[in-house]
């Protein structure tokens, strides 16, 4: 099978190499997005993906769009794709480009769809308190991930799961489920229609979703941090500046204090939450500082208990 590839992050890559390493497979040529600007000194970037193609020898195009681009899509036509598949790629494919391969355009999808449908299914999930998640292969079409699924695969989330440790499970199950399913498509598997029932959607995440509201159950924050830890990480403020927050745990104790007030300090910052529930921050970073466990952070801090950690 004649495969083109599309694809940008360094979560698409092992769906990439898998398909390189695949017998009765040609990746005959890979599509990402353009070279970003990255890094202190800002140079341009090539993608994860673009990357990974030029080591393996592949060629490789980098178009800004593909909406009404004739010349991307005329390098597409003369590849003669069989399947084109998509992991993650950041834009979305005209109906010129799904008409293309001459027997689907399959979709690596990070969610067990209906269920996320959109930009962010890993993080929706777990910030969600989902007890599983998972990927599906889905048939491509001009919807937002409404197509059929060819098969899918679940992995629990446990109440210590992080988002690195999702995104690092979730990428090689995916590769594994794809190479194993293209066969399959290719002799005439047919997908499944998505249930109508159960569907939701994984909206782009925003930066203020990180900032910690005090007032939500020390469950709701425990999740935010593991999501977003340790990068970008989840945000609080104290004495007026940023404190990013790595590592925690909710505590089994309960208060009557106002949320975001300092309760104890004794085994890391013990904070106030809503409904009467603790959370306890074990590893932080404070602004324009390195990641450090709370009570290293704590010898050289002001505080004591009755202080508040607050939202800009």
């Amino acid at each position: 099978m004649n495969v083109v590839f599309a694809g940008t992050p360094g979560f698409s890559v092992p769906c990439l190499q898998a398909l390189v390493d695949a017998d009765g497979i040609e990746v005959v040529g890979v599509v990402s997005q353009p070279d970003r600007r990255a890094g202190r000194g800002m140079k341009l970037t090539p993608s994860a993906v673009k990357q990974a193609a030029l080591d393996a020898g592949i060629d490789v195009i980098t178009p800004e769009r593909l909406r009404d681009h004739e010349e991307a899509l005329a390098w597409l036509q003369q590849k003669q794709p069989d399947l084109l598949v998509v992991v993650a790629f950041g834009m979305i494919l005209p109906k010129s480009w799904l008409e293309v391969p001459r027997i689907s355009a399959v979709n690596v999808h990070a969610s067990l769809l209906p269920r996320w449908r959109g930009a962010a299914p890993i993080e929706r999930a777990l910030l969600a308190g989902d007890e599983q998640t998972g990927v599906c292969i889905m048939q491509m079409e001009e919807g937002l991930d409404t197509g059929g699924v060819y098969a899918r695969a679940t992995l629990p989330v446990t109440a210590a799961t992080t988002g690195p440790d999702l995104w690092a499970a979730l990428a090689p199950l995916g590769a594994s489920l794809l190479v194993d399913t293209l066969p399959a498509i290719a002799a005439g598997l047919q997908p499944e229609p998505q249930a109508e029932d159960g569907i939701t959607y994984a909206s782009k995440l925003k930066n203020e979703e990180r900032q910690i509201d005090w007032s939500q159950d020390a469950v709701v924050i425990d999740r935010l941090v593991r999501c977003f830890s340790p990068a970008p990480g989840a945000r609080t403020t104290v004495q007026g500046k940023w404190l990013k927050l790595i590592a925690g745990r909710v505590l089994a104790r309960s208060h009557q204090c106002l949320p975001g007030e300092i309760i104890g300090l004794d085994n890391g910052l013990e904070i106030a939450c809503g409904s009467g529930s603790v959370y306890c921050i074990e590893v932080l970073q404070p602004e324009g500082k390195k990641a450090m466990a709370a009570a290293d952070y704590l010898r050289g801090a002001a505080l004591k208990a009755g202080d508040s950690l607050t939202v800009l």
